[in-house]
């Protein structure tokens, strides 16, 4: 790893330079014309704004569904840790695939009981403001971490094809993508956010699908050919098909590993952004068939995906992907500068479509975490007040909130642009896989559930993925830790799901079954709700 650094080589060449930098120019342009479409075609309306007055069809939602899954981080992180480590980064890109399986199980309950947000779906079992307050808490520390994440890979991204790959340049690239993220966010509802889906998967599949062809079509379309050459390529050749060659995890052990897929699975199946989507289906059951919709896309993606991290290491080799980027999200990008000649038309072209697609990758999914955040705050927290809110006021706030909350993720990117934020993923996807995912399963399943349950549950799995997060290999102690030369990670595990997820599911039941004996919500209530949309009284 000593030799994976930044800045080393430029990927892209000046013949490309031109044209992708003229096109990125004009996609500034068609996403401020595509703002102003928005702004006047939106109707002022909170709930239309929220969930597109639940009127998208099975298939418009079902790409929109598979875009949410297309985010920057995916197609580059994912893609790179493939062309690095291999078997390791392989199994990481499953996983996606898996939790659309976990999705499938609660889509059709969190659509047929007309909730949109956790702050609604945790008032099935338990009323007043402590829940939805609650709610919103787990909510922005879900999605806030995920902007930061996503904002910075969106720079380092954009600096690299521009070619300007120094730290300043990177977050003056940071700052850019996330003004044009806070300007959609504010102005554009679900529905349009969801148009931006629906053209960014065939667009994203297409450039993927022609990057492979290209790939194979070096290696006389033999993809074994490919894949040996990928290994011998590689850091380690006799390691790369074999599990434990990520370094992240290789000096963790395998019950680490089990975790991390675990807390992967479950958390990014209950995201915010995922629950908004879902409520925007006309029924229950066209909920279903935009999940299997978008199964199918997703599925492409991710071969697509796999496919493409293991030609970037045949054609590159992980040293030189190392020596642009240590952590491989470049990969893609030098594929894509390498597969055709230089100076060739098609080498150019590549590589501009390459670069409009991280950029509209960029733009649909930070807009879509940005604005269920946005919604969290507006619909939970300020609708709810003492003094009674008008239609137009709470979509005031709702522009606020987007703004507001945007503006704190893109001020931590820039904060944080040296060091690590490997800990911003774990901890983020913990708090879902701990504090959502054990209180939809009681909601919708089991009737002893009750509101001292919910707040034990909620409150007590985002204290555990605090601490122990903090305690964690991934904040100390390691060389990829945020503080690597500091030592105070006593929790052995890089997630902390292996505890938290079962303490969870633990609290959530000693709560319930502690609980005084006083009127709750009525399971049969919540079953008619969830299974027919209709409420009892």
């Amino acid at each position: 790893m000593d030799f994976l650094s930044s800045g080393v080589l430029d990927p892209i060449g000046s013949d490309a330079r031109r044209p992708v930098i003229i096109a990125f120019l004009i996609f500034i342009g068609v996403a401020l014309l595509w703002l102003f479409t928005l702004a006047t075609a939106e109707e002022e309306n909170p709930e239309r704004l929220y969930v597109a007055n639940r009127s998208l069809s099975p298939v418009i939602n079902g790409f929109a569904m598979a875009g949410e899954q297309i985010s920057v981080v995916t197609l580059l992180t994912v893609s790179g840790g493939v062309a690095l480590f291999g078997y390791d980064g392989f199994t990481y890109a499953l996983d996606g695939l898996i939790m659309l399986g976990v999705l499938l199980l609660l889509a059709q309950k969190i659509r047929t009981s007309g909730r949109y947000t956790l702050g609604d779906l945790f008032a099935l079992r338990a009323s007043g403001p402590g829940p939805r307050i609650a709610a919103t808490a787990v909510t922005l520390a879900i999605t806030i971490p995920l902007i930061v994440i996503q904002l910075r890979v969106a720079g380092s991204s954009t600096a690299l094809l521009i070619g300007m790959t120094t730290d300043g340049a990177q977050v003056v690239c940071t700052i850019l993508m996330g003004c044009l993220v806070a300007c959609f966010a504010a102005v554009a509802g679900l529905r349009g956010n969801s148009f931006m889906h629906v053209a960014k998967v065939p667009l994203t599949l297409a450039a993927l699908a022609v990057l492979t062809l290209l790939a194979v079509g070096k290696f006389d379309w033999d993809p074994g050919s490919l894949l040996s050459a990928a290994a011998d390529k590689s850091m380690a050749p006799d390691e790369y098909l074999k599990p434990g060659f990520w370094p992240y995890t290789a000096s963790f052990g395998s019950l680490n590993t089990f975790g991390n897929h675990m807390v992967f699975i479950l958390g990014t199946a209950v995201m915010p952004h995922q629950i908004l989507r879902i409520s925007a289906s006309r029924s229950g059951r066209s909920a279903r068939r935009s999940m299997s919709i978008a199964t199918g896309l997703v599925g492409a993606f991710i071969l697509l995906l796999i496919t493409t991290g293991f030609a970037s290491a045949a054609v590159v080799g992980a040293s030189g992907i190392g020596a642009v980027d240590g952590t491989g999200q470049s990969s893609p990008i030098q594929l894509a500068s390498e597969v055709l000649q230089d100076g060739s038309t098609g080498r150019i072209a590549l590589i501009t479509v390459l670069a409009c697609v991280v950029f509209l990758t960029v733009l649909t999914t930070v807009t879509s975490v940005t604005f269920a955040a946005a919604v969290a705050l507006t619909h939970d927290v300020f609708a709810r007040g003492k003094r009674r809110r008008t239609e137009a006021g709470e979509v005031r706030a709702l522009r606020v909130a987007a703004v507001s909350v945007c503006a704190v993720g893109l001020s931590l990117a820039a904060a944080i642009h040296r060091y690590p934020t490997e800990f911003l993923v774990a901890f983020s996807i913990s708090v879902a896989a701990t504090c959502v995912f054990p209180a939809l399963i009681y909601s919708f399943f089991w009737s002893r559930f009750n509101r001292r349950g919910l707040l034990w549950s909620v409150h007590g799995g985002l204290l555990l993925c605090t601490v122990l997060t903090v305690f964690s290999p991934i904040v100390s102690g390691t060389a990829f830790a945020l503080w690597p030369q500091a030592s105070f990670n006593w929790y052995p595990f890089q997630t902390p799901g292996l505890i938290s997820v079962p303490a969870a599911f633990a609290l959530g039941w000693l709560g319930s079954v502690t609980s005084p004996r006083e009127p709750q919500v009525d399971f049969r209530h919540v079953q008619l709700e969830i299974l027919t949309g209709q409420r009892a009284g």
